[in-house]
């Protein structure tokens, strides 16, 4: 069984794709320090998937214990999900995504080379295109103009990625850039488990309507969209996971050497206030939530054109803005219950 090192493995993405590519014949190895996770989420993976996974808790930024990692699995390829990720933490400790996030890529690739490990998925971000009026967005829109310290971290990462394989001609990678993951497995087993108060939209949605937290806020509604919320594109994590087994699929049929980068959203934006009253339709339960001021790095819309995802993958989205909020509500649900120890 080919074996796939996925970094940040039991995090919220990772651990779903952990699943999908077990369902798909690889042998994912996780490496994560658990620092954005928690050891019930590794738990969680084994009763989805009635074994255990081997996991290394290191952090990936660490040179010589991800050397040893290599030594001991012989991976043939590598998924990168390991890296700080809410934009608005990063706006107020910049520093700390710029070291963890482009540090940790170029320690991998370090590691990869002296390996002769070849293909990589690299888990990028529609942030790299900043607040664009080009909507929807496509793999050839301009990037470089982050709204936010995270969002640069990716371009950053991009651009590395692109000057290592235009050195290094056997090296094959893929950028994914997501849109907005939500949701959970279906079984509300494992899902987003965020550490402390939530930073992104769903989890605290769920938190609100939970009684964990008082109430939600929802950052504007003076914005120029068609109920004053943001916009975004919300994918489920199932169909996000699932494009990660694709992407190494299509990665291992190339002659050539490729850097390419992929779209990875539903093609349909929804603002907050929809999300919101969404959720409260398809689960019965009301959020309560206030207005609150604008945040810092947020981008008014942002929403997908996966037409190169869908000819060139064969990926399309399967599920809906309704199942991945009926899928959050039951994780949420399940969290504290003997059904993950």
């Amino acid at each position: 069984m080919e074996k796939v090192i996925v970094t940040g493995g039991a995090g919220f993405i990772g651990s779903h794709t952990c699943v999908e590519l077990l369902e798909a014949g690889f042998e994912p190895v996780i490496v994560d320090d658990l620092r954005n996770s928690e050891e019930r989420v590794l738990k969680g993976l084994e009763k989805i998937v009635s074994r255990e996974l081997p996991i290394h808790r290191i952090d990936c930024g660490d040179a010589v214990a991800l050397n040893k990692v290599f030594e001991a699995e012989k991976p043939s390829s590598v998924i990168h999900f390991a890296a700080d990720k809410a934009v608005g933490e990063s706006v107020r400790e910049p520093l700390k995504y710029y070291s963890n996030n482009i540090g940790s890529l170029f320690t991998l690739l370090r590691v990869m080379e002296q390996h002769r490990v070849k293909d990589l998925v690299f888990s990028s971000s529609c942030t790299v295109y900043g607040d664009t009026d080009q909507l929807p967005v496509t793999e050839n829109s301009p990037t470089g103009a982050a709204a936010s310290p995270y969002g640069y971290t990716k371009v950053v990462c991009e651009r590395m990625l692109r000057d290592a394989s235009a050195a290094d001609p056997l090296l094959r990678a893929v950028l994914l850039r997501y849109f907005n993951p939500i949701g959970a497995h279906p079984s509300g087993i494992i899902g987003e488990l965020p550490i402390g108060v939530p930073n992104n939209l769903i989890p605290f949605i769920t938190q609100a309507a939970a009684g964990i937290r008082e109430k939600l806020t929802v950052f504007g509604d003076d914005y120029p969209t068609r109920d004053g919320s943001c916009i975004r594109d919300y994918i489920h994590v199932v169909d996000l996971a699932k494009a990660h087994v694709l992407a190494l699929r299509w990665i291992a049929k190339q002659k050539a050497p490729v850097c390419d980068v992929f779209n990875l959203g539903t093609g349909t934006g929804n603002t907050v206030l929809e999300a919101v009253h969404t959720f409260e339709a398809e689960n019965g339960v009301k959020v309560p939530y206030v207005i609150g001021p604008r945040r810092a790095g947020d981008v008014v819309a942002m929403y997908a054109d996966t037409t190169k995802s869908s000819e060139v993958l064969g990926w399309r989205t399967e599920l809906t803005l309704g199942d991945a909020l009926r899928d959050a509500w039951r994780w949420q649900q399940t969290l504290g219950k003997a059904a993950v120890q």
